[in-house]
């Protein structure tokens, strides 16, 4: 059979449209789990696209609601589709395209951001890192609430190649707010150049692949939305430990406006604060002047790498947080004031060099 008469049988018989699915559940689009249901078929058709062939491929869906985009990636000819949905309402609708694809949609009623999506699949769809990424997918309308928390996870799973990427290099194609998505994809330099654009571009090939109007969604959100694409890299641009690269890019996007040498300050106790300063700037060998925005990849590995020799010369570096030792300081001096009704016990000493 050729490609395009598989693609025909595979194709799902007449159905409710989506939109009739939501009036006969009763379903309702919550506003504080921030979901918005996309029911236009072209456009999810088109979310589809982006993430290339699905003939026979494994998709999971996140949050797949009431099955627009569900309907979209069962047409590409997934062979098998995982959708992972918190919202029990949502499961009947779904229950009903399962009967209508028979053992290609398999339901879980659980959080993606629990759910262990490294037991999803198995093992044969794995290939190794440094080959061609699997025929594995990661698909989503997400929820604005969880799209930031959800897609830093999956970049430390990435890091270390666990959850959906202990098949390899699995590619993910993710709705956000628009604004989040240009922070995924800002250039350096440019004024939405944040945390985010360095800590998925140093491991992943990142693309915005185009932008839906608020409008197409109901209820309409304030916002637009944009849909990005992420392949990983074989090879990350950064090679450290995922946590030291965002405890690093952290610190110094926390002090945007200011030259960067201030936030590589906050990686360092006060009593050596300023000598290490010195010292990891000349080793990554950047100019202190410039500010976060103005760093680039090559940039933050130079300074991340430094950090490194630091921390393997005095490893209680690693464990050091700025913030910790304000909120102790603090503490402090709120148990030493007269009117202070805390317990008198004494606060921890602050960690020195």
């Amino acid at each position: 059979m050729s490609a395009s008469g598989k693609l025909a049988s595979l194709r799902l018989p007449p159905l409710p449209t989506v939109g009739e699915l939501i009036k006969l559940y009763n379903l309702r689009a919550e506003k504080q789990l921030s979901q918005n249901f996309l029911l236009d078929l072209r456009l999810t058709d088109k979310i589809v696209r982006q993430a290339g062939n699905l003939m026979d491929a494994h998709v999971c869906e996140v949050g797949p609601g009431p099955g627009g985009l569900t309907r979209s990636i069962l047409n590409s000819g997934a062979a098998d589709l995982l959708v992972v949905e918190k919202d029990t309402r949502f499961i009947p609708g779904l229950k009903l395209l399962s009967e209508a694809a028979p053992g290609r949609l398999r339901i879980v009623h659980g959080d993606i951001l629990t759910y262990r999506t490294d037991r999803g699949f198995p093992a044969t769809v794995s290939k190794p890192w440094g080959g061609d990424p699997p025929n594995l997918h990661i698909i989503g309308n997400l929820p604005f609430s969880v799209s930031t928390p959800l897609i830093i996870k999956w970049l430390e799973d990435m890091a270390n190649g666990t959850g959906p990427f202990v098949y390899g290099r699995t590619r993910l194609t993710l709705t956000f707010q628009k604004e989040v998505a240009e922070r995924l994809t800002a250039s350096t330099g440019s004024k939405q150049r944040s945390r985010l654009s360095v800590m998925a571009q140093y491991l992943c090939t990142v693309r915005n692949c185009f932008t839906i109007p608020g409008r197409a969604f109901v209820p309409k959100p304030e916002v637009d939305v944009g849909v990005v694409h992420f392949t990983p890299l074989v090879q990350p641009q950064i090679q450290q430990p995922f946590k030291l690269v965002e405890k690093v890019v952290r610190n110094i996007f926390q002090f945007r406006r200011k030259y960067c040498h201030k936030g590589v300050e906050k990686l360092f106790p006060e009593a050596c604060r300023m000598e290490l300063t010195q010292e990891m700037m000349q080793k990554a060998d950047v100019d202190p002047t410039l500010r976060a925005t103005e760093l680039t990849i090559s940039q933050f590995r130079a300074l991340a790498d430094a950090y490194a020799q630091l921390c393997s010369r005095e490893p209680s570096l690693l464990s050091y947080e700025f913030r910790e030792e304000l909120r102790l300081k603090h503490l402090g001096r709120r148990r030493n004031s007269p009117t202070d009704a805390l317990s008198s016990t004494p606060p921890e000493p602050l960690q020195t060099c």
